[in-house]
C-alpha cells in the first residue's frame, strides 16, 4: 500500500514492491535478465529509488533503500535494511549486501563483492573481481568487515578482505588484505597506523575511530542505544 510510481517508469511483471515506497519519474524496475534464473526484484518498505534509476530483477532489498539518481544494480544482489546507494553508483549484481551500507556517489561494486554491515564507501571507490582481466568466469570479489570505511578515489583488488574498523586513505591501491582497526593508504597502499591513533581535527583530542563513538546521523535509535553502551567515549550528537 502507499506506493507511489513516478512519471514515465516502466515496472516489469516480475517485481514486488513495499508498502510506503516512492519511485521517481523515468526508472525502470525489474528489467528482465535470464541471468535473474527467474527470481523476481524485491524492493522493502519505506523505499525511496531517485530517477533514472535501473533495477534488474532477482534482486532482494530490505527496509529502507534509498538511492541517488541513475542508479544501476544488476541481477541477484541481495541486501538488509538502510542500504544507502548514492548518485550514478554501479553494482554489478551477485552480491551480498549486509545493513546499514552506505556508498556515496560513483561508486562501483564488482561482482561477488560482499560487504558486511555499517560500512561506508566514499566515491568514485570501484571494488574489482578479476585477477586476470579479461578472464571468463573466474572472479574473486572483494569484502570489507563491520565499520570499516573506503575513503575516496581508491581501487582494491580482486580477493582483498578489509579488516573490521579499518581505513582505507584516499586515493589508495590496495592489493592485499587490511587487518581490522588499521589504516592503510598510497600506491600500493601500506600501513599507516592503528585506527585509533586518528584524532578528531576538532580540537577534543578525541579519536576519529571507531567512527560510531561520534557520528550517528541518519541511524535508528535502537542502533544508536547500542553504541552508546559500546564506546566509553560516546558523543551523541544531534541527528
Amino acid at each position: 500500500m502507499n506506493v507511489t510510481i513516478g512519471n514515465f517508469c516502466r515496472v516489469f511483471g516480475n517485481v514486488e514492491i513495499h508498502d510506503n515506497t516512492t519511485i521517481d519519474d523515468y526508472c525502470t524496475i525489474g528489467y528482465p535478465t535470464p541471468l535473474a534464473h527467474g527470481r523476481a526484484l524485491v524492493i522493502g518498505k519505506n523505499s525511496l529509488i531517485r530517477s533514472h534509476s535501473i533495477f534488474y530483477e532477482g534482486s532482494v532489498f530490505g527496509e529502507n533503500l534509498t538511492t541517488g539518481h541513475r542508479v544501476t544494480v544488476r541481477e541477484l544482489t541481495a541486501a538488509g535494511d538502510g542500504l544507502q546507494i548514492g548518485t550514478l553508483c554501479d553494482i554489478q549484481g551477485h552480491c551480498e549486501i549486509g545493513n546499514y551500507v552506505r556508498m556515496h556517489s560513483s561508486v562501483h561494486i564488482g561482482q561477488k563483492s560482499k560487504l558486511h554491515d555499517f560500512i561506508w564507501i566514499f566515491p568514485y571507490t570501484v571494488l574489482t573481481n578479476d585477477p586476470h582481466p579479461p578472464s571468463d568466469g573466474f572472479l574473486n570479489g572483494v569484502e570489507i568487515f563491520d565499520y570499516a570505511v573506503v575513503a575516496t578515489m581508491c581501487c582494491i583488488l580482486p580477493g582483498v578482505k578489509i579488516g573490521e574498523h579499518a581505513l582505507v586513505g584516499a586515493s589508495s591501491l590496495v592489493t592485499g588484505d587490511v587487518q581490522p582497526h588499521t589504516v592503510v593508504g598510497g600506491v600500493p597502499a601500506k600501513f599507516l597506523c592503528h585506527a585509533g591513533d586518528v584524532k578528531l581535527k576538532n580540537g577534543s583530542g578525541r579519536p576519529a575511530y571507531p567512527w560510531p563513538g561520534h557520528f550517528q546521523r541518519g541511524y535508528p535509535d535502537s542502533i544508536v542505544a547500542r553504541w552508546k553502551a559500546e564506546y566509553p567515549e560516546f558523543d551523541e550528537v544531534a541527528r
